[in-house]
């Protein structure tokens, strides 16, 4: 397992970090004790990263992998958790106010049996509360040893850099990462959100770097996905996202890039992700100990340059304006140093 430092932290992560959605889900996920086998697996592969949220099977999630985590030594680990999701029917019980933070937190850290969080996120951006007060009650919570770091997940590039503005105008606690939905089917992100990430110090932590399994090539040949699947049962959500022509077609690039390295479509597209230094880790999920098996391989697996470049090239993303405008005129303007400074190199 490689790793990585996650944004301008001093926190080093394994480049893929175990999701945990799966943990007491119904329709597609797994029960106990499969929990706690497949957390021992990744833990033996070399991750030190685990993801989980307080809205996850209501809960269920955190309670599981805290039974799952009593079996490892806690401070070798990293273990993260989010809250903004609607936790009960009560009014205050959704959000970023700092009611809900510092509740959210408590029942976080009873659900997993920890005394602390080491990444707290901040599970979406909340339109109606001031970032002033969400960042001080997160503030609160690392100051009383609760926490250790602050992130976000489906923030808006603006409100990332708002935000880090406003934590460093008032000396509170900054984002160090960001949890976004990133894979080769849906590269959104690459247009505003990873460039701001990347200014501004966050690591990126992809979600859905499959695109819910669709990368893994099993569904290729099908007319629709099985029912009882994951994708199928989030149909609704999953088909517009992932299930059309250039998608298709771009599966079945992956699959045969796949079969001239001798490694799986997962495997391949999990190191197209981590072929960006922006990009701090990829989440995995799994039902069985052996889907993290054939995962885990991407923690040290590096695609060739010229394989990457493939794979990018084949469905190409529009970046539209400005980025556009920028491309036609950056060099006749800014063209003219011998090199580029220092403080501009980006390493993707």
């Amino acid at each position: 397992m490689k790793y990585r430092y996650l944004g301008r932290s001093g926190l080093l992560v394994s480049r893929l970090c175990l999701g945990t959605m799966t943990f007491g889900n119904a329709q597609w996920g797994c029960d106990q004790d499969t929990a706690s086998a497949i957390v021992a697996r990744f833990i033996e592969g070399g991750g030190n990263f685990i993801d989980t949220a307080d809205m996850y099977s209501g809960g269920e999630s955190e309670r599981m992998l805290g039974i799952a985590l009593r079996q490892h030594r806690r401070d070798d680990l990293v273990i993260a958790t989010k809250c903004w999701f609607p936790t009960g029917p009560a009014a205050t019980g959704r959000g970023l106010s700092r009611k809900h933070i510092v509740e959210s937190c408590d029942a976080s850290l009873k659900r997993l049996g920890l005394d602390h969080i080491d990444l707290y996120q901040f599970h979406g951006p909340d339109p109606h509360t001031p970032i002033e007060e969400s960042l001080g009650a997160a503030h609160d919570l690392v100051r009383q040893g609760k926490i250790r770091y602050l992130g976000c997940s489906n923030f808006f590039a603006w409100q990332i850099a708002k935000t880090q503005g406003v934590a460093a105008l008032h000396e509170l606690t900054p984002f160090v990462s960001a949890q976004h939905l990133y894979n080769l089917l849906r590269r959104d992100i690459e247009r505003e959100i990873l460039p701001a990430c990347d200014d501004q110090g966050l690591g990126m932590i992809c979600w859905s770097p499959l695109a819910a399994g669709m990368l893994s090539g099993k569904y290729r040949d099908q007319d629709k996905p099985d029912q009882e699947s994951r994708i199928g049962h989030q149909a609704a959500i999953t088909l517009p996202r992932y299930w059309f022509d250039d998608a298709l077609k771009l599966i079945d690039l992956v699959v045969a890039i796949a079969a001239r390295l001798n490694r799986t479509p997962s495997q391949v597209a999990l190191s197209w992700l981590l072929g960006d230094r922006r990009v701090t880790a990829a989440i995995i999920g799994a039902r069985r100990p052996e889907q993290v098996e054939e995962n885990l391989v991407a923690g040290e697996f590096d695609l060739p340059g010229e394989v990457r470049q493939e794979l990018t090239d084949a469905m190409p993303l529009k970046l539209g304006y400005p980025h556009e405008w920028m491309a036609i005129n950056m060099p006749s303007t800014f063209g003219k140093a011998e090199f580029e400074p220092r403080h501009t190199e980006r390493h993707t």
